[in-house]
C-alpha cells in the first residue's frame, strides 16, 4: 500500500509540475543547452532507480509465489494499455500548447536515431550473424523499441517530472506511427513485396484501433482547439492516469516469470548491447547533429529525456510480436536479460548525464 501511495504522490507532483509549466515559454523555442540539474551522487541515482525496479521485483516475486497468476498480468496490462496509459497521454498532451508538444527536432532526432540503429543492427544480423531477414528484423525490433510507457515514463517521472508527459507523448508518436509499422512490414518481407505490404496494412489497421493512438490524437485535438475541459472530466482522467505507473511496473515483473533461458542467453548479447548502449548513442548523435543542420536545438531537459528513454529495455510485448515469426523464445530471453541489465546501465547513464560538465 505504501508503494502505491508513494506512486500516487509522485504522479500528483508531476501533474502539478506540468500544469505549472503550461504558462512557461515553449521549451524548444528558447532551447538552453546548459544542464539545469544539480550534480547527484550514485547513491542519489540509486535512490531514484531502485523503487522502479523494486516494484518490478515485487511483481515478479508475487507472481512466482502464486499470489497472482501470470494470466492476471494480461488483465492488468490490458487495463493499463486500454485506459490508464491513454488517459496519461491525453492528459500530457491536452494540457499543453500545441507548439510545446510539436517539437520537430525532438521527433526527428528520435526517429533518425531509431532508424540508424535499425539499419546498423539489421546489416550486422544479416552479414555477421548470417540470419534470415525475418530473424534479423526481430533482432533490431529489440534494439529499437524501448519500453517507454511501462519503465521509461516512471523513471522520467522521478528524474525529470516537468517534461515526463511531453517526452512520453513525443516518443509514442515516433514509435507507434513510424518505427513499429516499419519493423512489422520488414518482418513480413520473406513473403515478398505482397507480404511486406500486407504486414504494413495490418500494422496500420491495428494502429488506427490502438487506444494509445486514440488517446494521443484526442489530446492533440483538445490542445489544437484550445478547449478547457469540465472539471469532472479532468478529475476522471487524472484518476485513471494516476494508476498507470506502479501497475505498469508490476506487470513488467509478473510478465518476466517463467521466461526460459535454456542455454541461449549468450545469443542475446548483441540485442542487449544494441538496446542499452547503441540506441541511446545513436539518439545522442542525432540530437547533437540536427541543430548543426539548422534545426532548433532541444532544451536540456528534453535532450536528457530522449536519451534516457532510448536507453530503456525493449517493449514488454516484444515476445508477443515475435511469436508470429517463431522467434518468441529468443525474444523472451532477450527481454529478461535486458530488463535485468538495465538497472545497472540506466543508473550509470543517469549518473553520467547529471554529472557531466555542462556544454
Amino acid at each position: 500500500m505504501a508503494a502505491g501511495e508513494n506512486g500516487q504522490q509522485v504522479l500528483s507532483a508531476s501533474s502539478g509540475s506540468e500544469s505549472a509549466g503550461k504558462s512557461q515559454p515553449r521549451a524548444w523555442d528558447n532551447a538552453p543547452l546548459s544542464r539545469p540539474q544539480q550534480t547527484l551522487s550514485m547513491r542519489d541515482i540509486l535512490s531514484i532507480t531502485s523503487p522502479i525496479y523494486a516494484i518490478i521485483l515485487i511483481g515478479y516475486g508475487l507472481t512466482r509465489a502464486g499470489l497472482f497468476a501470470k494470466t492476471d498480468m494480461r488483465i492488468f496490462g490490458k487495463f493499463v494499455i486500454t485506459l490508464a496509459l491513454p488517459a496519461l497521454l491525453f492528459r500530457a498532451v491536452a494540457q499543453r500548447p500545441i507548439g510545446e508538444i510539436f517539437n520537430p527536432t525532438y521527433l526527428l532526432a528520435y526517429l533518425a536515431g531509431s532508424l540508424l540503429i535499425i539499419a546498423c543492427g539489421y546489416q550486422w544480423s544479416r552479414r555477421v550473424g548470417r540470419l534470415s531477414p525475418t530473424a534479423s528484423t526481430i533482432r533490431v525490433m529489440g534494439m529499437a523499441c524501448p519500453n517507454t510507457a511501462y519503465i521509461g515514463y516512471p523513471i522520467l517521472l522521478l528524474t525529470m517530472a516537468p517534461v515526463a508527459g511531453v517526452a512520453l507523448a513525443l516518443n509514442m508518436v515516433v514509435e507507434n506511427l513510424f518505427v513499429l509499422p516499419l519493423l512489422l512490414s520488414m518482418a513480413g518481407g520473406e513473403g515478398g513485396a505482397a507480404g511486406r505490404w500486407r504486414a504494413l496494412r495490418n500494422a496500420l489497421v491495428r494502429l488506427a484501433r490502438n487506444p494509445l493512438v486514440i488517446g494521443l490524437l484526442a489530446g492533440l485535438a483538445v490542445s489544437l482547439l484550445g478547449w478547457t475541459l469540465p472539471e469532472p472530466i479532468v478529475r476522471t482522467v487524472d484518476m485513471l492516469a494516476s494508476t498507470c505507473s506502479a501497475l505498469a511496473l508490476f506487470v513488467v515483473g509478473g510478465t518476466l516469470v517463467g521466461l526460459p533461458l535454456r542455454g541461449i542467453a549468450s545469443q542475446v548479447a548483441p540485442v542487449v548491447l544494441g538496446k542499452l548502449f547503441f540506441h541511446p548513442l545513436a539518439v545522442l548523435l542525432t540530437v547533437t547533429v540536427l541543430p548543426l543542420l539548422g534545426l532548433p536545438p532541444i532544451a536540456a531537459d528534453l535532450r536528457m529525456a530522449v536519451i534516457v528513454l532510448a536507453a530503456m529495455p525493449m517493449i514488454g510485448i516484444y515476445p508477443t510480436l515475435a511469436q508470429a515469426y517463431r522467434q518468441e523464445e529468443f525474444s523472451a530471453v532477450a527481454l529478461l536479460v535486458t530488463t535485468i541489465a538495465s538497472f545497472f546501465t540506466l543508473s550509470g547513464l543517469l549518473w553520467l548525464l547529471r554529472n557531466l560538465p555542462a556544454g
